[in-house]
C-alpha cells in the first residue's frame, strides 16, 4: 500500500502579490490624473470648440474656462451668415416690390452694403426745401415701408444728409441741424405710426459731409439730399447693445 505523501503548507505570502498589483494600479491612476490636470488649456479649448460647432452649429464653447466668449462675442458661423444674408435680401425684395407697385423707384432706392440694407429716400419726395417736416402725402408711404421693416428684429439707423449749399433761415442755422431734424422726424414717424420699437432705432445727421455723388452739378446734389434708412446687419448687434 502506497504511503500518503505530506500535504504542502499553505502559502501565507500570496496576498503580497495582490497588494503589489493594487499599489501599481493606484500609482498609474494618480500619474494619469496628474498629467490630465496639466493639459494644455489652449489645445483643450480648441478641441472643445470644434466639438461644439459640430454638435450644435454655434461658436459657443461647451466646456471651457470662465473667460470663454459668449455667443454674441464669437465669430458668426457660415450658416448664420447665410441666414442673415437671406433675411436682408428678402426684406430688400419686399421693399423693391412695394416701390415698384407705387411708382416710387425713381425717388427711393435700395442697396445692400457692408452695413446691411440701405433704403435711400430722396428729400424732394418727402420734404419741402429748407424744411424738416415730412410731407403729409408722403407719410403714408413711409409708414408702409416701416411696416415691412418691422418684420425683422435688426437695429435700424436713420441718417440725414444734405448737399453742400449753405442754409440759414429762421429755423435752421446749418445743414447739420436740418439733416438731424429730418432724421429725427422720420424716426418718430416709424415709432408712432409703424410701431417699430424705439430701442431698435437711432437717428443721426451728417449734413453735407457724406455725399454719394458730386456737389458740382444739380444732378449730384439731388442724390446727396437724402435720408437713409439703414437696416443693420446682425453682426453689429454687440456694438449696438453696448450703447444701451
Amino acid at each position: 500500500m502506497k504511503k500518503k505523501g505530506h500535504e504542502k503548507e499553505p502559502n501565507h505570502e500570496r496576498w503580497l502579490l495582490t497588494y503589489s498589483d493594487l499599489i501599481t494600479l493606484l500609482m498609474i491612476f494618480f500619474v494619469i490624473m496628474y498629467a490630465s490636470s496639466n493639459i494644455d488649456t489652449t489645445k483643450y479649448k480648441a478641441v472643445s470648440d470644434s466639438f461644439s460647432v459640430v454638435f450644435n452649429g454655434t461658436g459657443k464653447t461647451i466646456v471651457g474656462d470662465d473667460n470663454s466668449p459668449s455667443i454674441s462675442e464669437t465669430k458668426p458661423t457660415i450658416n448664420q451668415e447665410t441666414t442673415e444674408k437671406s433675411k436682408i435680401e428678402e426684406i430688400k425684395n419686399q421693399v423693391d416690390t412695394y416701390l415698384k407697385n407705387n411708382g416710387m423707384k425713381g425717388t427711393v432706392s435700395t442697396n445692400i452694403d457692408e452695413r446691411g440694407l440701405v433704403i435711400s429716400l430722396n428729400n424732394t419726395l418727402f420734404f419741402d426745401i429748407g424744411k424738416a417736416e415730412i410731407k403729409p402725402d408722403s407719410q403714408k408711404k413711409l409708414i408702409e415701408i416701416g411696416n415691412i421693416l418691422n418684420k425683422i428684429n435688426n437695429y435700424i439707423r436713420i441718417e440725414g444728409h444734405t448737399d453742400n449749399i449753405p442754409i440759414k433761415n429762421d429755423r435752421f442755422q446749418s445743414n447739420w441741424q436740418l439733416s438731424c431734424e429730418r432724421a429725427a422726424n422720420v424716426t418718430m414717424l416709424l415709432i408712432d405710426k409703424a410701431g417699430i420699437p424705439p430701442q431698435k432705432l437711432s437717428a443721426v445727421g451728417y449734413g453735407e459731409w457724406r455725399p454719394v455723388d458730386s456737389n458740382k452739378d444739380e444732378r449730384g446734389r439731388i442724390r446727396n439730399r437724402r435720408v437713409d434708412i439703414v437696416i443693420m446687419d446682425s453682426k453689429f448687434n454687440q456694438i449696438e447693445n453696448n450703447k444701451k
